[in-house]
């Protein structure tokens, strides 16, 4: 009964604490374990994605639009030469604006700006660099590469979260076993981490080496730049792009109901 009375006491000091009082309804009122599950996986990125920003400034509108149009028409032909994914090729609308600089205080009026954004992914880097090598960029056509990311990302995280899941309810059983206790049922389960008096505040739980995970690991903000060659792009030459694996981690945080006894 002993532990009985000090889970309780636990759970009656974590109601009343002050800083808490928002979280108070969360927590139950009965001897409980709050418990933590965690899943990683580390994948190798599968989409590389580039943006290309297309502007044309002109004082007649349709020299513009048609000066974009053809910048738009080369970029495309160029995804599709160098192998980019279906379904990934992406066109923004078409934008059409003033275009204004300001000169010894006063606001000149340039033309007309039209503008567009276009995207597109690769399955590698050397169909990506391919697709960089082709393209000649302007003060028309500017291009930049976005995070590498991993097309099966929601069905991992889904996969991941299971897995937490299920380690929450094996260390519960383990713990409860170990002070002769039983898991009566489950009362809350979330994947954001809790705040309550425990000692431990949402954010910093402790891992399995002591230390604190203060968010999921998160994909590279680019593709590296390295001095390697690639054996497998046959006409590709200068720097190789690359990028390194992603590690994906979920966590599960969950309240499970005991009693004293098996």
């Amino acid at each position: 009964m002993k532990l009985l009375s000090a889970l309780l006491l636990s759970s009656t000091l974590a109601m009343v604490a002050p800083n808490v009082w928002a979280q108070a309804n969360t927590i139950p009122s009965q001897p409980h374990l709050l418990v933590k599950g965690s899943a990683t996986r580390t994948v190798m990125p599968d989409r590389f994605t580039v943006k290309v920003a297309l502007e044309s400034v002109d004082p007649r509108t349709d020299v513009a639009r048609q000066r974009l149009q053809g910048n738009n028409q080369r970029v495309i032909e160029l995804f599709k030469r160098s192998g980019a994914i279906a379904g990934t090729v992406r066109a923004d609308n078409l934008s059409i604006a003033p275009s204004t600089h300001y000169r010894d205080g006063e606001q000149v009026f340039e033309g007309t700006r039209v503008s567009r954004q276009l995207e597109a992914a690769f399955p590698t880097v050397e169909a990506l660099q391919v697709f960089l090598g082709g393209l000649e960029a302007s003060k028309e056509v500017q291009v930049r590469t976005a995070a590498p990311s991993y097309a099966g990302e929601a069905t991992l995280r889904a996969a991941l979260k299971g897995e937490a899941a299920a380690q929450t309810r094996a260390s519960a059983k383990g713990l409860a076993r170990a002070y002769g206790a039983t898991v009566t049922g489950l009362y809350s389960i979330s994947d954001v981490a809790p705040s309550f008096a425990y000692g431990v505040q949402a954010g910093s739980w402790p891992d399995a080496r002591g230390t604190s995970d203060y968010s999921d690991a998160r994909p590279m903000d680019s593709v590296e730049v390295t001095g390697s060659h690639s054996a497998n792009a046959p006409g590709v030459t200068g720097e190789l792009l690359t990028a390194a694996p992603i590690t994906y981690t979920e966590n599960v945080y969950a309240i499970f109901l005991i009693q004293d006894g098996p």
